[in-house]
């Protein structure tokens, strides 16, 4: 059994170069959103989900990224509406979301 039903990595690369990268796409602050949306529906800690930070997963061009594993499932996403669907749909009741999905 893994430690966590859900590993979810996001992307907080910032690029000295000034190329494209998550950070410069709110990923930041939608990753506070995600750890604080988890811990309030009851979806944080051990046999459950871990929301955890990420250097650059190499996916600059699609971003922000987000991986969720054990599935290795990739999202991109753009305001809380989308990670509000990827905690309900994904972290909570299992399903993909497509839309949403690289």
């Amino acid at each position: 059994m893994n430690y966590y039903k859900h590993h979810v990595f996001f992307c907080l690369n910032q690029r000295d170069d000034g190329g494209p990268c998550c950070c410069d796409r709110g990923a930041g602050e939608l990753f506070e959103y995600a750890k604080s949306q988890a811990k309030e529906l009851g979806l944080h800690g051990k046999g459950k989900s871990r929301i955890n930070r990420a250097g650059c997963l190499d996916r600059c061009s699609e971003g922000p990224v987000v991986v969720v594993y054990p599935e290795a499932v990739w999202y991109t996403y753009m305001d809380k509406h989308d990670i509000d669907e990827i905690i309900e749909s994904h972290l909570k009741n299992g399903k993909v979301v497509e839309r949403l999905k690289i």
